[in-house]
């Protein structure tokens, strides 16, 4: 979860810029938090986006973090994800 979270804070302005705007962005956020979405699955959705086997590993491996949270978890971080969208740093975007 500390590499999670290095992850989302340097993900932040990208999230500010994309606001809740970029429905591709909520797409990925979506199926990230799905339970029903398999690694594979993942995987094959963010293809595009990855350059190399080392990072479709790292997609991999973010994705089995999130299968390993409990519901709650998951909850807590879509609300932390619409807080980011509405919060006053974003605002301007």
């Amino acid at each position: 979860m500390k590499l999670l979270m290095v992850l989302m804070l340097a993900a932040l302005p990208l999230l500010c810029y994309a606001g809740s705007g970029c429905q591709l962005l909520e797409d990925v956020v979506a199926k990230t938090l799905d339970p029903e979405v398999s690694v594979p699955e993942f995987q094959q959705y963010v293809q595009k986006f990855t350059d190399s086997e080392a990072a479709e590993n790292a997609v991999g491996e973010l994705k089995q973090c999130f299968l390993n949270q409990s519901n709650e978890t998951l909850q807590n971080f879509d609300l932390m994800m619409e807080t980011v969208y509405n919060s006053y740093w974003c605002e301007p975007f």
